[in-house]
């Protein structure tokens, strides 16, 4: 079974039309966004670095973008470093340019290394906070131009606040670098208020099934535990198709929305059918 399968169901073409700029959208919990959102028939940017084949992560942003026209949806790839603010910004403009405005800019791209100050070197710190806290603050700084127009949504996939020292202790750099999304996230809300633009976190309830389970932080039997990422693109999706910034300020556990929005069955999310009464609960948040 591969993590890269993704099963989809017909949405309400609410997002047809709509512009959606992903980071990271090449792989994971931003590849199933993109095609979630492709089934409206929206238009999608896929914006990550990927652009070569890995030799152990399938998915590029050209892959991705065959899969979205598939799907229904119209692809804009672009290679971006989300870190270069010239990268960034040119890849706004573009999008912008290509189809007359963007709606919404969703936050994915994320670099993550469980490890304590002691045995976190500063370069790798650096890649966290620039990737985490630093590319959510330089493409939302340069997206608020084109939102404001849109009255759009701006989503970040970080968790909510939680300053246990049992969540802290084991890797504050990781931790310092995710939270800094979301006090970020907080703050935006409050000043893109009036100008309508909603503003949101989003995070998984459990472990979901990714490469940076398989490969960075855990293992095959990892995924075992966790769900498909479809779980986190249902919940992106509903945060997309919200209105009249009902969501505006919320730290979304991806589970806690569904629910809200009527979905009792979560079994099909499983990566694992069989195991799917033994996941495991994400980090920052409590059993």
């Amino acid at each position: 079974m591969s993590s890269q399968q993704i099963t989809i169901t017909k949405n309400t073409s609410a997002l047809k039309g709509k512009t959606i700029f992903i980071t990271g959208g090449s792989r994971g919990i931003g590849r199933a966004i993109a095609l979630k959102c492709a089934l409206d028939g929206a238009n999608i940017v896929i914006a990550a670095k990927s652009a070569e084949p890995h030799p152990k992560l399938s998915g590029t942003i050209y892959s991705v973008a065959k899969e979205i026209e598939a799907a229904g949806g119209v692809p804009l790839p672009l290679q971006v470093d989300v870190r270069e603010e010239a990268q960034v910004s040119a890849a706004l403009a573009q999008a912008a340019d290509t189809f007359g405005g963007i709606d919404a800019v969703i936050n994915n791209a994320g670099a993550i290394n469980l490890t304590t100050v002691e045995n976190t070197p500063v370069r790798r710190y650096d890649l966290m906070m620039n990737v985490n806290s630093r590319a959510v603050y330089l493409t939302t700084h340069l997206s608020i131009p084109y939102l404001k127009k849109t009255k759009g949504h701006i989503l970040s996939l970080s968790p909510p606040l939680n300053l246990d020292p049992r969540w802290l202790g084991p890797f504050v750099p990781y931790a310092l670098s995710k939270f800094g999304m979301t006090i970020l996230s907080l703050g935006l809300a409050e000043e893109l208020r009036a100008a309508g633009i909603t503003v949101c976190t989003l995070w998984p309830r459990t472990l979901v099934a990714t490469a940076a389970i398989e490969f960075a932080i855990g293992d095959r039997e990892m995924l075992d535990q966790s769900r498909k990422p479809m779980v986190m693109a249902d919940a992106a999706y509903e945060v997309l198709i919200s209105e009249n910034a009902s969501l505006n300020g919320r730290q979304l556990i991806d589970e806690t929305l569904l629910r809200e929005r009527g979905l009792k069955d979560f079994s099909h999310y499983a990566y694992n059918p069989t195991k799917a009464d033994q996941l495991a609960v994400d980090l920052f948040l409590e059993t």
